[in-house]
């Protein structure tokens, strides 16, 4: 099979930073699906994978990667119980495991959602990741209640023309809640506004003296998809009593005794965590993707592709991964089909 992948830990400028490769087929094990895959997204982890590393690791064989996909099942495993050869899906995997940037990928069929049926494979791949993680940060670490029942209550959402705080925008409107999304430049207020976003803040300058201008005295709930530390003496005084906090990024330095006046509660997500660890209810990702599929297709969440790109070769991932290295960009980057 085709596959891009590396060897080294490298800038993304070096050529060898991402090489084509063409290896063997997976075989999959018994709770796996072999899916045929049609199109990828790239994620900031990618390009975290990928970069340099201390001590220079290599590998052998060449390291492949990519946590976003949409593609058929070409195959199953014996145990595998919920999905046919034949099924569109679309997944995020295992950090642990080969990716998904290559022709085909064995993926556990727990991790493993039914494709939308209005969007094409493109627009299919730029979910899976970005959905989970703004999900799970809502509704499972902030406890957000998706039915509703929180109407009304508000939502701060940090990087909110980004991949991840584009899905919650879409997620927090569906259950109710006013959103405040940051954005700091004219293009990226535009797309967060379009989105559903209720209001746009720069992140960039006084974000407490913006939302007091907006007449809101403090937020719910604060969705943080980065620079963390450095906005936390903003998020800590934006944050109602008894307020949630949520991170994804390593938010390194911040000082949790700031929270303990307000009794707020500081949560961290890693879409990751299930299929890492193996844990009981790792099956919890697949019955998500299919919920979120199932809002898509009936019209309550839209795709957030920013970008596309084809074929999925090494000089298209390079560069999909120098534009999210510089920051700056607006929903996800795609690739589809193989040469």
């Amino acid at each position: 099979m085709k596959a891009v992948g590396f060897t080294q830990h490298l800038p993304v400028t070096d050529p060898a930073s991402l090489q084509d490769f063409v290896l063997p087929d997976p075989v999959p094990g018994p709770r796996d699906l072999l899916v045929r895959v049609m199109a990828v997204a790239v994620n900031p982890v990618d390009t975290k994978v990928r970069g340099p590393k201390p001590g220079d690791p290599r590998h052998d064989p060449p390291k492949i990667i990519g946590w976003d996909a949409s593609g058929t099942v070409e195959a199953v495993g014996a145990d595998v119980t919920l999905f046919a050869v034949g099924d569109e899906v679309y997944y995020a995997g295992n950090r642990d495991l080969p990716g998904s940037n290559a022709e085909l990928q064995a993926i556990d069929e727990r991790l493993v959602g039914r494709k939308p049926r209005m969007l094409g494979f493109a627009d299919a791949a730029a979910l899976p990741l970005t959905a989970i993680t703004a999900w799970e940060g809502l509704f499972d670490r902030m406890h957000v209640r998706v039915g509703g029942e929180d109407a009304g209550k508000s939502v701060l959402i940090i990087g909110g023309a980004g991949g991840v705080g584009s899905i919650a925008i879409q997620l927090a409107k569906y259950a109710g809640l006013t959103v405040i999304a940051t954005a700091s430049r004219p293009e990226s207020a535009a797309w967060v506004r379009e989105l559903g976003a209720d209001h746009v803040i720069d992140h960039t300058g006084d974000m407490p003296a913006q939302l007091a201008a907006l007449g809101l005295g403090g937020v719910h709930y604060v969705y943080s998809t980065y620079f963390t530390e450095q906005h936390w003496a903003g998020i800590v005084a934006m944050l109602k009593p008894q307020g949630y906090v949520v991170a994804i990024d390593s938010a390194t330095g911040i000082d949790l005794a700031q929270l303990k006046q307000k009794s707020g509660t500081f949560a961290w997500e890693f879409m990751f965590t299930r299929s890492m660890f193996q844990t009981e209810d790792m099956a919890e990702q697949g019955k998500l993707l299919n919920a979120v599929s199932e809002l898509v297709d009936s019209g309550k969440l839209r795709g957030t592709v920013g970008q596309r790109m084809s074929p999925i070769n090494a000089e298209n991932l390079r560069e999909a991964h120098r534009q999210l290295e510089g920051l700056g960009v607006i929903g996800k980057i795609v690739l589809e089909g193989w040469e």
